[in-house]
């Protein structure tokens, strides 16, 4: 039969008790004590501290001490907890003798003598506001769920904006770069404001067709434009000044040339955009 015991005789309202639970038995049964969801009232259960079972002369001892608290006003306080013995597809509870305890008071009830009579007060006492945490926490969940809510759902629309915002203030700075690099040319007529004005063009292109187009050479830029014809003949006559040297009728075919480029870039531009 398993043996229970209380391991102090008192207690007072809320202090920690301890009850220990044994049980000697044949080595060859299985014995399972009391958990967490076992009854253990009047008392409360605050956990519970496991000993391995330990085999002397053909007896095994099973034992657990079981920390508990009471908040029972009764004077005497009784615990038995029950010991499953498993035989088999049966279970058998088996019951230790039930282990009483005294409520220890600290203040005794008055003796002979009256209880005051109480004074009903129903007069309100104002309460400090208390920062109401758990609501802020909520509401602020909400609206990050709102606002992630949204991303996700105008996140293709914003993007695509995105997109065409950038592209267009790209060519807008583009036309103004060229713009310049053509003022420069007309004024100095030189080869260097030439081979500025088709690298910028360049870059240009390999940014908004998403390529390498900036390090191909002539051919390479006609043969990927399928053989365009302002492509073709402003590239031509661009190389002949900027490799060769600038004769002074050459000077209208590198204007021709410029208005060629800056039409392809702006068909280029429309077509992505579209």
């Amino acid at each position: 039969m398993p043996q229970g015991r209380f391991l102090k005789p008192t207690v007072l309202v809320g202090e920690p008790l301890d009850y220990e639970l044994r049980y000697e038995h044949a080595p060859g049964l299985e014995v399972v004590f009391p958990d967490s969801l076992a009854r253990f009232a009047p008392f409360e259960y605050a956990g519970k501290t496991y000993f391995p079972t330990r085999t002397r002369r053909g007896v095994s001892l099973d034992r657990a001490i079981y920390h508990l608290r009471t908040f029972r006003l009764d004077s005497v306080q009784t615990l038995a907890l029950p010991v499953a013995v498993l035989q088999g597809e049966d279970t058998l509870s088996v019951l230790p003798p039930a282990s009483r305890v005294r409520l220890r008071r600290t203040a005794a009830p008055p003796v002979g003598e009256a209880l005051p009579a109480l004074r009903q007060n129903l007069a309100l006492v104002p309460v400090e506001p208390v920062f109401n945490y758990p609501y802020w926490i909520a509401g602020a969940m909400a609206v990050l769920l709102l606002l992630g809510g949204s991303a996700l759902l105008f996140r293709r629309p914003l993007t695509r904006r995105y997109q065409a915002y950038k592209l267009r203030k790209n060519h807008g700075y583009f036309l103004a770069q060229f713009a310049r690099h053509v003022e420069r040319f007309d004024l100095s007529r030189s080869a260097t404001n030439v081979e500025r004005a088709v690298v910028l063009w360049k870059n240009y292109l390999a940014g908004l067709e998403n390529s390498g187009l900036n390090s191909f050479t002539t051919r390479e830029i006609v043969a990927y434009f399928e053989n365009d014809t302002d492509v073709r003949k402003a590239l031509t006559a661009t190389d002949k000044v900027i490799y060769g040297n600038l004769q002074s009728e050459d000077a209208k075919e590198v204007d021709r040339a410029f208005q060629r480029l800056r039409g392809f870039a702006e068909r280029r531009y429309a077509s992505v955009t579209e």
